[in-house]
């Protein structure tokens, strides 16, 4: 009986099945990366603002405290952002013909909010609590980046799941005294394992990683 295949198929068949499972992991390897990448999660991307507010220039040069402007910080699930008037507690004495501060003049005379756009913005499924990561010493730089460093705000990590899941995890590596949790000059000490540890002891700081827990 004559031989219908050549004999050179059966290794073009290995071939071409090893090559479908490289191009799959290929695939799977690239879309994780892209997932990954600041160009899906928008991490330090700085966004364009009604006003272009300066962190650096507020926060580290002339020292206001966060709760300043965001006073539900403390209290509520929501840090809060500041109405015109706290601009303008300042800025009708300082900068008060700035070109750049019209749109926040404008908002004072017509009473219509400035449409800030939000930096750190979860999905609609995730609950998140700022007070309570207050209460257990989560400083706002662990979360927010160096804020004091930013002309413009931006997300400096990628919100992502597996990012939350790591401080719920190991809270030692992140808590610090509530007194330094708006401190924007704190750093971890050498000891921080061990310091957290006890901050997580007396801060009664035990975090779930149950699904219920941010997905309600």
């Amino acid at each position: 009986m004559p031989q219908i295949f050549h004999r050179s198929t059966n290794t073009i068949s290995r071939l071409t099945i090893f090559g479908v499972v490289f191009v799959v992991a290929a695939a799977g390897w690239a879309l994780n990366e892209i997932n990954r990448s600041s160009y899906v999660t928008q991490a330090r991307v700085a966004r364009a603002q009604p006003v272009p507010f300066s962190h650096r220039h507020h926060v580290a040069g002339i020292g206001i405290d966060c709760r300043y402007c965001h006073t539900s910080v403390e209290t509520a699930a929501f840090a809060g952002l500041p109405p015109t008037e706290t601009c303008m507690n300042c800025h009708r004495q300082i900068w008060a013909d700035a070109p750049m501060l019209e749109p926040v003049r404008e908002s004072m005379r017509s009473g219509q909010s400035l449409a800030w756009t939000r930096v750190h913005d979860l999905p609609d499924f995730v609950y998140f609590d700022h007070s309570i990561h207050v209460a257990k010493g989560v400083g706002c730089t662990t979360c927010h980046g160096p804020v004091g460093d930013m002309p413009l705000m931006w997300q400096e990590a990628s919100l992502q799941m597996e990012w939350c899941v790591d401080c719920h995890r190991q809270p030692a590596k992140y808590l610090r005294p509530k007194d330094e949790v708006f401190s924007i000059h704190w750093r971890p000490p050498a000891d921080q394992l061990e310091v957290g540890a006890r901050l997580a002891r007396e801060y009664d700081a035990r975090p779930r990683t149950s699904c219920s827990t941010c997905h309600r």
